[in-house]
């Protein structure tokens, strides 16, 4: 495949190119090219249309009895980290063998949420060490960074990385916070909106929101001075609980007393609401790399798909009680974490 610009393409190869056509060329040798075929502009974009849901697979993957996986965090050589609430741990599966590895956090520990940093090592929230922590995804070595003393008890959440390589992080008793691994410096600053921060994400613009579930309301956190800025969804006293971005920057927000997906348009300050079939609670937001949504609804049990540009629910039923709290992914598969059954979970399209 011979990857340049169209101009290049046609002085090599004596071919045109239309705008946003691909061609495929098999090398000959001595800078000639056979050409295999074309890819219209329009077949890229049937590419990327999302799988239909008769062509997805659900997957189960036993963990531990009594961790209680709260969260998890695919890595980058196909293994999936995951909190492990219950016993103070961090694990991280390989779904090929099905193998667990367990990584023990400290006494006392309860980790919430885990992301994979831009270093590729985990970084955990953990409620139980009131602490951010980072495990070595080579060596396993672990390090925590504690809150100060003046914080108080954070109840610490969840957790995102910005341009810079700054960790931000949520705690419910109504903070919030920043954490500079190069520097090593925590700051943490007092909610507008007193206790509630939960969810927490990056836009692909750059900008840090935060969901508030006792507040009800999201916040957009200026990156330098630490300060956010609450911003009210329609429905009151909704609960927002997570919060994700697509790939446009439109942040997507699971109303957990609502029964309600909602999306908030930065750029317009426009929100609109979906009602999740069914006495729903939904818990988890993911957008997925294809601009389609991922919900967790514990009142069905189930994990739920909605195609925004079908306005279609699809609901994937799981154990009763599996109690899904969070979603993540790569292309082509979502990762889930029944803490109601000692199970993670994967949907793919592969």
């Amino acid at each position: 495949m011979l990857v340049t610009h169209g101009v290049v393409v046609t002085d090599t190869t004596g071919l045109d190119v239309d705008e946003g056509e691909m061609l495929v060329f098999r090398p000959l040798g001595s800078s000639r090219f056979h050409l295999v075929g074309r890819i219209s502009a329009d077949a890229w974009n049937d590419l990327r249309k999302p799988a239909s849901a008769s062509a997805l697979r659900v997957t189960e993957y036993d963990v531990p009895a009594g961790s209680g996986p709260h969260d998890v965090a695919p890595a980058g050589d196909e293994t999936v980290w995951y909190t492990a609430q219950a016993s103070g741990k961090l694990g991280r599966l390989d779904p090929a063998t099905r193998k667990v590895t367990e990584v023990p956090l400290g006494d006392v520990s309860a980790p919430h949420g885990v992301i994979v940093g831009p270093d590729g090592a985990a970084w955990v929230t953990d409620g139980g060490l009131n602490a951010i922590v980072r495990v070595d995804d080579e060596s396993l070595l672990v390090k925590r960074y504690p809150l100060p003393a003046s914080t108080g008890y954070a109840n610490l959440n969840t957790a995102t990385f910005d341009r810079r390589g700054r960790l931000w992080f949520t705690g419910q008793s109504g903070v919030y916070g920043r954490l500079d691994p190069r520097m090593g410096s925590l700051r943490v600053f007092r909610a507008p909106g007193g206790p509630g921060p939960y969810g927490i994400a990056t836009t692909p613009g750059g900008q840090v929101w935060y969901a508030s579930l006792a507040g009800s309301h999201i916040a957009r956190v200026d990156l330098t001075t630490g300060r956010s800025t609450i911003v009210r969804p329609p429905t009151a006293g909704q609960g927002a609980r997570r919060i994700w971005s697509d790939s446009h920057g439109r942040l997507w927000v699971s109303e957990w007393n609502a029964g309600r997906v909602a999306r908030y348009e930065p750029s317009t300050r426009r929100w609109r609401e979906w009602k999740v079939p069914g006495s729903a609670q939904p818990y988890a937001v993911y957008v997925d790399d294809r601009d389609v949504v991922w919900l967790t609804d514990f009142g069905a049990s189930a994990i739920v798909r909605f195609d925004p540009a079908k306005q279609r629910f699809v609901q994937f039923r799981l154990r009763t009680g599996a109690n899904v709290r969070q979603l993540l992914g790569r292309p082509g598969i979502v990762w889930g974490a029944e803490s109601g059954a000692d199970r993670l979970v994967s949907i793919s399209s592969r």
